[in-house]
């Protein structure tokens, strides 16, 4: 039996880059995207690392009504 597929596109945001060459080149490279989080106080958490998306700007993605109701995690 033969499948065909159609790879129509590639994307990546992540950790450790936010294009497939950036990404693909960090993971070659044996880059880590877990960090200490930042983004606010975590004294009363058990959990201090995070793998936080850094750089990214969604308003190159989509319109600024449409980036405001997204959340910072998936």
């Amino acid at each position: 039996m033969n499948h065909r597929v159609v790879i129509t596109g590639l994307g990546a945001v992540t950790p450790i880059g936010n294009t497939v060459e950036e990404f693909f080149e960090n993971v070659k490279s044996g880059v880590c995207g877990i960090d200490f989080i930042t983004h606010f106080d975590t004294e009363d958490y058990a959990v201090k690392l995070a793998a936080v998306v850094r750089d990214f700007d969604p308003m190159l993605y989509m319109d600024f009504k449409e980036a405001k109701r997204m959340d910072r995690f998936s």
